[in-house]
């Protein structure tokens, strides 16, 4: 789904392509903070490699998702936009909203009604409108549907605007870049995915490099790995996940088309095994991340056992985290 709204032509919509997503670094220059590539010697040991973390837990907004955000509402800001609406389980709304403020424009973000309140909090101090509606991603994208008809609206959608996928793989651009000034080369990269931008990102930022792509999702909500299976996007049936951010049900189209045959494997990840990755990466590291970054994290430990890779890079997406989650990970009562 995305906006039709705003009469944007053919020759405005960006290239999906490794040369898309370097045009996208320069269009973010300046307005995203360059976060940093982190090695740590326990979570090496632990590993059996080297983990190069892409530390977007520190970004604008506490996320990856500020990229491609900035990018979508200037684009649809320069064509002359009433407002913007998209849905999210929060970390694309919090960036829609931060970025959607910066040219004072009107947002409206869906949220599903056990959204984090720590994601809803920051999206209202961000000055957008708040609506909480059903569990499933179904249901948010029929009030995204109502609110673009009767207000006018403009989509930003998470998986499917080509401005949002773009953003998102300068991310995975930046940590290759970050590699390779600190003298190594990835052999991999892992990304988490729930609707999939950040996996379509990678593998486009990847094209012709020789590295291989490889998707982590919750095993609870296996949207990719069963879309793979299938042919197609599927809507799965979700269990619950610590990994708030990676409870859409169905993988974007667009995401599933790039993805589809440049990742090496989709690794299912346990709840235990996400809590785990959460708490090795904030008492080792001393990084805050939110589950959906460790969701990456475990993926990485896992692929690094298996041997045969030295360097694996990992997108640490966010650090969006209730603090009462930090407690009971800390108190291992999860």
């Amino acid at each position: 789904m995305t906006g039709t709204n705003t009469g944007l032509l053919a020759e405005d919509v960006p290239q999906l392509s490794a040369a898309g997503v370097q045009e996208a670094r320069r269009r973010l220059g300046g307005r995203v903070l360059e976060t940093p590539v982190v090695r740590c010697e326990e979570l090496d040991a632990a590993a059996g490699a080297r983990l190069w973390l892409k530390a977007e837990n520190l970004q604008r907004g506490g996320s990856f998702k500020m990229r491609g955000a900035l990018l979508a509402v200037e684009r649809l800001a320069r064509a002359g936009s009433p407002g913007v609406v998209a849905q999210s389980t929060g970390n694309h709304a919090i960036a829609v909203a931060l970025a959607a403020r910066e040219v004072g424009m009107p947002a409206v973000l869906v949220l599903p009604v056990d959204a984090a309140p720590t994601k809803v909090r920051r999206i209202r101090e961000a000055g957008a409108e708040v609506l909480q509606v059903g569990t499933t991603l179904a249901d948010r994208l029929a009030v995204v549907d109502e609110l673009r008809v009767l207000r006018g609206l403009d989509v930003i959608d998470p998986y499917q605007d080509p401005d949002v996928v773009l953003g998102q793989g300068t991310a995975t651009a930046d940590l290759l870049d970050g590699v390779h000034a600190a003298g190594g080369r990835l052999d991999a990269v892992v990304l988490p995915v729930g609707g999939g931008s950040a996996v379509a990102g990678a593998c486009l930022a990847t094209d012709g490099s020789g590295i291989e792509v490889f998707a982590a999702e919750p095993a609870a909500v296996p949207a990719l790995g069963e879309a793979l299976r299938a042919g197609r996007p599927v809507t799965v049936a979700a269990r619950p996940t610590i990994a708030d951010g990676l409870r859409p049900d169905r993988i974007g189209q667009l995401p599933f088309d790039l993805a589809r045959e440049r990742v090496s494997r989709v690794v299912a990840v346990e709840e235990e095994a996400i809590a785990d990755a959460m708490r090795l990466v904030l008492t080792r590291c001393r990084l805050l991340v939110e589950p959906a970054a460790a969701t990456a994290v475990a993926a990485a430990l896992r692929i690094a056992a298996e041997g045969g890779r030295s360097d694996i890079g990992v997108l640490v997406s966010g650090g969006n985290v209730e603090t009462t989650l930090v407690t009971q990970l800390l108190a291992d009562q999860i």
